[in-house]
């Protein structure tokens, strides 16, 4: 059973820093393209995206404050989130493009979202 698990939420005051942890689990094959996303319908919810190459796109509200990187050995991808802002409040999922084998060891490719992981900021 392939699932990916957020981690890192919390309060922190306005101009502080978090950093966003999402973990993939499971008979992993390969991961593609992860990313990052928080319910703001502006936005279209995406916040940043990283490849496996680790070439990585963040929208440009949060540019030069937030950084994804990714760990390909550890499955997991960051978040780095400095200078928070109020407007940053939200919940964050993560979403995994995983290929994986299943019991049967045919192959299954899937995208897999985190239950996700709330951000409070306080001004």
């Amino acid at each position: 059973q392939v699932k990916v698990v957020e981690s890192g939420g919390g309060v922190m005051h306005s101009g502080g820093s978090l950093r966003l942890s999402c973990q993939a689990f499971g008979n992993i094959l390969r991961i593609d393209d992860m990313g990052w996303y928080r319910r703001a319908p502006s936005e279209r919810g995406l916040v940043a995206t990283i490849d496996s190459g680790g070439n990585a796109n963040v929208i440009d509200s949060v540019k030069g404050r937030f950084t994804i990187s990714r760990d390909n050995d550890k499955k997991t991808i960051y978040l780095q989130m400095n200078n928070l802002k109020p407007e940053d409040a939200d919940v964050y999922y993560c979403r995994a493009d995983i290929v994986s084998k299943k019991v049967d060891d045919n192959l299954e490719v899937g995208r897999y979202w985190g239950q996700g992981t709330r951000v409070t900021v306080s001004s």
